[in-house]
């Protein structure tokens, strides 16, 4: 049983025994804090959900772009600043960016099979069709695959290298570019995205809290039913 449902069971409880024992302050009490409660309930309800006649309700689903429209904002403009992008690409240490792992998943059989084609077109084309053509140079083609990723990766972790590349990221261009992206990309999120999965993902986050303006609603509720009770 959750708090909401107990807290109105309780208050509930209080009436009934109020009324049956003739128990003026008890049954005040019962009344007040099971209004208490559920109004706060309903007022929790009334976020998700809509309840013919009442104005207002299904904060959620009513106002369903706009909650989409603020996540975006709110990624964009706290997270995805240029600022932020250009802190993240300002690195102090240029060894930092990694290419080597890029490197290795980078298919280069074309670049052998293009070195193949210029020297067949080449004045060497007519030596080479005398040792078997093409086809002799098919062994060399796994070492010239490692040896070419071997010397990128190199080349890569120079220091030098790097220079150049974060300065070429750090560009307002490019910068811009990855905003571009990167809002492209939350809107493919936020388009996945159905009022139901939006409800369903508040109330698990907020249930727990929300959870407590009703048992406090109940509290609060039965006290001023005490005192009215008491004064009267």
């Amino acid at each position: 049983m959750n708090k909401s449902l107990l807290t109105n069971v309780i208050a509930a409880s209080f009436v009934v025994l109020g009324y049956f024992m003739a128990q003026p302050l008890i049954l005040t009490v019962g009344l007040f804090a099971l209004s208490g409660a559920v109004t706060n309930w309903l007022a929790v309800y009334m976020l998700f959900e809509k309840v013919p006649g009442l104005y207002g309700s299904g904060v959620v689903p009513n106002r369903f772009e706009e909650f989409k429209a603020g996540i975006k904002h709110l990624m964009m403009v706290q997270f995805f600043t240029e600022e932020n992008i250009d802190r993240f690409l300002t690195v102090s240490d240029s060894k930092a960016i990694n290419l080597a792992p890029v490197i290795d998943k980078v298919d280069l059989a074309p670049s052998f099979d293009a070195l193949v084609s210029t020297v067949e077109k080449s004045s060497l084309g007519a030596m080479l069709a005398m040792f078997g053509g093409t086809e002799a140079l098919l062994p060399l083609k796994e070492p010239f695959i490692e040896k070419m990723k071997q010397s990128l990766i190199e080349l890569s972790a120079s220091e030098q290298f790097n220079q150049i590349l974060l300065n070429e990221l750090e560009q307002p261009n490019v910068i811009a570019d990855i905003q571009a992206k990167v809002a492209n990309i939350v809107d493919q999120r936020l388009n996945e995205l159905t009022p139901e999965l939006v409800k369903q993902i508040i109330q698990e986050m907020i249930k727990q809290h929300l959870g407590w303006l009703v048992v406090w609603g109940g509290v609060f509720g039965g006290l001023i039913g005490a005192f009215a009770a008491l004064i009267s």
